[in-house]
């Protein structure tokens, strides 16, 4: 009988060896690779306009959210990634289409519930959170400058003026260089001469493949012996277990929201999409209200009773200069080193930018 189990245990091994192994072997279709790319990609956009929209409701209480978005979305990614990785070998985009990291190297079979290797799993969270944070903050950076160099008054040439004058001029090339550098690795990956279609994927060590019978099975038996882990009767292990299992409460909690947030992203985009214009234009005839002014009695009391005064300097208007954001006028010296610093309207609170200055020109001049 002894002998008949050990030859069932290691069939079932070999079952699984094998299972994994010619799993392994096959590759993943662009459209597969490229499809998980693109749907975190469709995330950090509908955040920024949710932040936008809690802005725009009250400046006052969540103004910060605005000017520290970048830095809350990535702990926010880190902890969704982290949690991920930890537990099924890949990131949430990756997990959501039945796909898994593999470490490229010596041919270390184990199974996704385990999690990656240590090197691998800190490098996988490197590229996946600090290299798009970075993109992201140079991006902001090129259009800022770039604003300022459009909008600004030319002082005299200065080395700090050479020097963003020269990221001005090669950023672009970086840009596309950064582009082409990710097509060419997707192009190599479709004609077979590389296991990976992105270099930040040769940069972890790992490659993608997809999630085996094995691994399925492994999750399944993780979360039953967590369940039926006996609970300590001590005082710091009863809040330990307490702490865990509130962690793993979330954990599931904020990975199923945003399982259905992506659903309900992708409905919103077929339902704006060009196709159903005319349905939305059919079914949103009515007048626009007019939009939410922000003004206590305060605020307005401080007003200028004169048109013709800023109401940043309470000084006749010297070239008038509207914010489009929010309709009042200013000085454009005024306008412009208030925008430049806060980001707002002075009198609203509305979030703005440089560009959302336009100056007049009255007929008398």
């Amino acid at each position: 009988v002894t002998t008949g189990r050990r030859r069932a245990v290691m069939a079932e091994h070999g079952a699984h060896l094998t299972a994994e192994l010619s799993a392994s072997a096959g590759r993943l279709s662009i459209f597969e690779v490229v499809a998980q790319d693109t749907l975190m990609s469709a995330v950090r956009p509908a955040m920024h306009h949710l932040c936008k929209v809690l802005v725009e409701s009250n400046p006052a209480r969540y103004g910060f959210l605005w000017k520290w978005f970048d830095e809350f979305y990535a702990v926010m990614d880190f902890l969704l990634q982290r949690h991920y990785l930890a537990r099924t070998s890949a990131s949430f985009s990756e997990n959501f289409y039945g796909l898994k990291r593999i470490p490229v190297g010596p041919r270390i079979w184990r199974l996704a519930s385990y999690g990656l290797p240590r090197a691998q799993h800190w490098r996988s969270l490197l590229m996946i959170i600090a290299i798009p944070y970075v993109k992201v903050k140079l991006d902001r950076l090129f259009a800022r400058l770039r604003e300022e160099d459009d909008y600004a008054i030319h002082l005299p040439a200065s080395s700090w003026k050479r020097l963003y004058k020269a990221f001005l001029a090669a950023y672009p090339f970086m840009n596309m260089s950064w582009e082409g550098w990710f097509l060419t690795y997707r192009l190599l990956y479709i004609f077979g001469k590389t296991p990976h279609h992105s270099p930040l994927l040769r940069a972890a060590g790992v490659r993608l493949g997809n999630l085996t019978p094995a691994d399925l099975q492994s999750f399944e038996q993780r979360s039953t012996s967590r369940s039926k882990t006996p609970t300590s009767t001590s005082v710091v292990g009863k809040l330990t277990s307490f702490f865990a299992n509130a962690l793993g409460g979330a954990a599931v909690s904020l990975s199923t929201g945003v399982s259905v947030g992506i659903f309900f992203l992708q409905f919103l985009e077929w339902w704006y999409s060009s196709e159903n214009q005319d349905t939305i234009k059919s079914l949103s005839s009515l007048p626009t209200p007019p939009p939410p002014v922000h003004l206590d009695k305060s605020t307005n009391d401080a007003l200028p009773r004169l048109k013709t005064v800023c109401p940043l300097c309470n000084k006749i208007r010297t070239n008038d200069t509207a914010l489009a954001t929010s309709g009042y006028v200013y000085c454009y010296r005024c306008a412009y080193n208030y925008v430049k610093h806060h980001q707002r309207c002075p009198v609203t609170g509305y979030p703005s930018e440089l560009q959302h200055l336009v100056k007049l020109y009255s007929p008398e001049a």
